[in-house]
């Protein structure tokens, strides 16, 4: 059955109690304009231009998209093609700080008096999906209401990758912004209820919003079995209502909508001050860390003023994006810090497998949260027969990682989904046309 499956992964969560510092503005950001998934930005300033905290620099006309803010204040020293971690070309404006945090005229706080308002207050905000997908927000919040009914709001408070504890500090430090958040959607939204699904490793915090929830009878905590990937958005909908997201639909098919706990808390923040998305909370660790911390990060912030904020042991040869499971490895000292990510893990000595022949286990498939053939797959791909993935449903995979993780054999059955359906989809564009 859909979401019986998962794993079990060791925590690593020492950043867990670690209270959120900040680390100082950087000299120079490097603000890409490709901060969430769908259309980039087009840059709204030029080289020589000043500009000043919270300003509006990149927009587009796109639904899919969401604008990019001025990190800091100071002059733009050039508009440069930067390659990402995800090895595309994407234009990033390069900001040399000033150090005097000036705020733009712009930022204030938005008056929301109806549904509409609220929406375009999100989208102005600048919210992507904290939880290191990046869709942008008010296309999730903007359903068309003469076609679907949303029901039930559910609050992804899992953070069940490894090392990762931002959401968690988000939690215990900014609770009332996270509540506070969850009810202006459904206030605002006309959802009648919403679950806080908090996994059973983080009891401070299932107690907290217990205590918090009380008096509201339309939110409830719903404690979730410590697994692996229990925060996915499909398991998550499974988990707390039992409804099934079948392939090519949506949460709102099934009358909900997910949001992650960390933007509840920014939409909150947002509604009261009107400062845009240009910081988020990261958690950095790793075997090469001597104190794991939770830090506020500026989006922009190159990785190399990052890790040296980081006690490390010794240098790192690994550096992740994310988490061990979803993340991306990072290639560039100057990778920049963006909107979607959660967690920055420094690696030393990290170890090197060499793949050798499927010895038909089966455990990919029984580690599956969705129930594919991991192994099946690999042979379609490599076969390049589309016909065959199509059967197999590879785009129900999440990129959650479990097949490979649990593979004795140390296939890259994982990366072969994810370009498995990008063969799929590159020949769809060429359908159409």
């Amino acid at each position: 059955m859909f979401g019986l499956h998962s794993i079990k992964l060791p925590h690593f969560s020492a950043a867990g109690e670690q209270t959120s510092r900040r680390i100082n503005p950087p000299k120079v950001v490097y603000i890409s304009m490709a901060q969430h998934i769908g259309v980039p930005c087009e840059p709204l300033v030029a080289k020589g231009d000043y500009v000043r905290l919270g300003q509006k620099i990149g927009d587009s006309d796109a639904f899919m998209s969401a604008p990019v803010h001025a990190s800091v204040s100071g002059t733009v020293r050039d508009i440069i093609d930067v390659v990402s971690p995800n090895g595309r070309l994407c234009k990033t404006v390069v900001i040399d700080s000033d150090n005097r945090m000036q705020l733009d005229p712009s930022v204030k706080q938005p008056q929301i008096n109806c549904r509409e308002d609220f929406i375009k207050a999100i989208r102005e905000s600048g919210a992507v999906g904290l939880g290191g997908a990046g869709f942008p927000t008010h296309v999730k919040l903007a359903y068309d209401r003469d076609k679907v009914e949303i029901d039930t709001l559910l609050i992804n408070a899992a953070e069940c990758e490894p090392y990762i504890t931002s959401d968690y500090r988000e939690l215990m430090e900014n609770s009332d912004a996270v509540l506070g958040g969850i009810k202006m959607i459904m206030k605002n939204l006309e959802i009648p209820r919403a679950i806080i699904g908090i996994e059973s490793d983080k009891p401070e915090a299932i107690e907290k919003f217990r205590k918090m929830t009380a008096p509201s009878p339309a939110i409830k905590v719903a404690v979730l079995r410590s697994s692996y990937p229990q925060g996915a958005e499909k398991m998550l909908i499974y988990k707390l209502t039992g409804r099934v997201v079948k392939e090519g639909k949506l949460p709102s098919d099934v009358g909900c909508m997910v949001m992650n706990a960390s933007t509840a808390g920014f939409i909150h923040s947002y509604i009261r001050t009107g400062m845009p998305l240009v910081k988020r909370r990261i958690t950095i660790d790793g075997n090469t860390v001597n104190a794991p911390a939770n830090f506020f990060v500026a989006v922009g912030t190159p990785l190399h003023d990052v890790v040296a904020c980081a006690s490390v042991r010794k240098q790192p040869d690994k550096v992740i994006l994310g988490g061990p499971m979803m993340g991306t490895c990072a290639f560039d000292p100057d990778t920049p810090i963006s909107k979607t990510n959660n967690a920055v893990l420094l690696f030393a000595e990290a170890p090197v497998y060499t793949e050798s022949p499927c010895i038909r286990c089966g455990r990919c498939i029984q580690a599956c949260p969705v129930n594919l053939m991991p192994t099946e797959l690999e042979h379609a791909y490599d076969e390049r027969n589309e016909a065959r993935l199509t059967k197999l449903k590879v785009n129900l995979c999440m990129n959650c990682g479990s097949c490979s993780y649990v593979c004795p054999a140390k296939r890259p059955l994982a990366e072969k989904n994810q370009l498995a359906k990008d063969l799929l989809r590159r020949q769809a564009d060429k359908n159409r046309k």
